[in-house]
């Protein structure tokens, strides 16, 4: 019987490199703080994420359309956006150690966690934003930033899109890309991170409508992390107090995860009002209006915003799925993830090597189907179940003797290590894969 168990961090960065889920950027150099790179296995879960979030977002209210926006921004975006003015962390170094740390994050009446003495600087505001120069010439007109979010290409985007899609007001941009923060105390593995990917979805609509459009947003992003599987007992909604909204915020609620280090927030719900796009229409000096037929009057429409990282649902699924349980004698490691999301949907596995040419053949059959399969003939076969089980392959098919006779497999189930016998011909559709 399986039962959960609650990983500690090590667990799952462990379980990550071992089993090629995540390496750390450039590790044979020594690496880099805050900065990782997917494997075989993290490759395909992320494109699992992506499909199934972009799936997420149909509704009937409206369309969504897509863009992919440049990672690089010249420094007027962010002095419109009010990046560059207010995007800022404090920050605190100890003088005996030198070891620099996020100042709201610590109690500095105590010792420092790395040395224990009681000697700071004073406190000073760190810009995240990775700034740089595009260009030959070096002035101030050659200034860029690495994109710390991936909204503001919505927004400068907004009449392009809506133009060119002939899009009506209520309707959705969707954009899934790289962003990048300078952040002074990157921690916790995938959580907080440098470099890492954003899934984010800016609704744009009138301000009438907007505080529903907020609540319905907000139920369709709790249905879709019931959908993925993930434990709704640790899921929850935190409005944020008025002292908390950010700068352009009229209203937001967090969808928080309790992860072993706490309730954290997994998704930002935020109705941004018309702030962004007036910002932009007052730097640029182009309209970004919208003329109402109905009114024959312009307005700029409010935004609600829905923003997730693709890195750290990553890590909230693998916390998520963890399970250990004893099967024949001997402590497994299992993975329950969703099969929408599982990299490996499933395994081929001959009895023993005499059958590896059938079994070769139906694993092909289902490769050239573009379905993401594994073969494994080394080793026993509860060893091979146990390598499936680790990295969340659903299922195990096992071509054995009676195959030849009676043209069926041994599905076994990973969940449950039930298994069961399906003929060949009806195993895709039995697999519903």
């Amino acid at each position: 019987m399986s039962f959960p168990v609650t990983p500690t961090l090590d667990t799952i960065v462990a379980l990550c490199k071992r089993r090629g889920f995540v390496f750390p950027a450039a590790e044979i150099y020594g690496g880099i703080n805050g900065v990782y790179d997917f494997g075989h296995l993290g490759t395909l879960m992320k494109n699992n994420i992506r499909t199934t979030w972009l799936k997420s977002l149909t509704n009937p209210r409206g369309e969504i359309v897509q863009i992919e926006g440049s990672l690089l921004a010249p420094e007027a975006v962010w002095k419109a956006s009010g990046h560059v003015e207010g995007f800022h962390d404090p920050m605190v170094d100890c003088k005996a150690c030198k070891k620099r740390f996020r100042a709201d994050e610590l109690d500095l009446n105590k010792g420092c966690p790395s040395c224990g003495n009681n000697d700071w600087t004073e406190i000073r505001q760190f810009n995240m934003m990775f700034k740089t120069q595009v260009g030959a010439n070096q002035d101030s007109g050659s200034i860029a930033y690495l994109r710390p979010e991936t909204a503001q290409a919505i927004y400068i985007n907004f009449k392009n899109v809506m133009t060119t899609s002939r899009s009506k007001i209520p309707f959705g941009i969707a954009q899934i890309g790289k962003s990048f923060r300078n952040e002074i105390t990157p921690k916790q593995f995938l959580f907080r991170m440098r470099e890492f990917e954003q899934m984010e979805m800016q609704w744009f609509c009138k301000a009438e409508t907007a505080p529903q459009e907020l609540q319905n947003w907000t139920a369709q992003r709790l249905a879709f992390y019931k959908s993925i599987g993930l434990t709704m007992d640790k899921i929850r909604t935190r409005d944020h107090a008025a002292d908390e909204l950010a700068h352009y915020s009229t209203n937001c609620t967090d969808v928080e995860y309790q992860f072993p280090f706490g309730w954290k927030e997994l998704e930002g719900i935020a109705h941004r009002g018309c702030y962004d796009l007036t910002q932009h229409s007052t730097h640029s000096g182009k309209d970004l209006g919208v003329f109402d037929e109905a009114t024959k009057e312009s307005y700029v429409p409010n935004v609600v915003e829905c923003s997730i990282g693709v890195d750290r649902l990553f890590l909230t699924l693998l916390f998520d799925a963890y399970y250990e349980d004893v099967v024949e004698g001997e402590t497994r490691v299992v993975l329950k993830l969703d099969k929408k999301i599982a990299p490996i949907k499933a395994a081929f596995l001959p009895l023993i090597k005499k059958l590896e040419e059938p079994a070769q053949k139906l694993y092909q059959s289902f490769l050239e189907r573009g379905i993401s399969v594994q073969y494994d003939a080394s080793g026993s076969i509860g060893k091979r179940y146990r390598r499936q089980d680790e990295i969340g392959t659903p299922f195990c098919i096992t071509y054995d003797f009676e195959s030849e006779q009676d043209h069926c497999v041994t599905v076994r189930h990973r969940d449950t290590t039930k298994q069961e016998r399906i003929a060949i011909d009806k195993l895709a559709e039995y697999l519903a894969l």
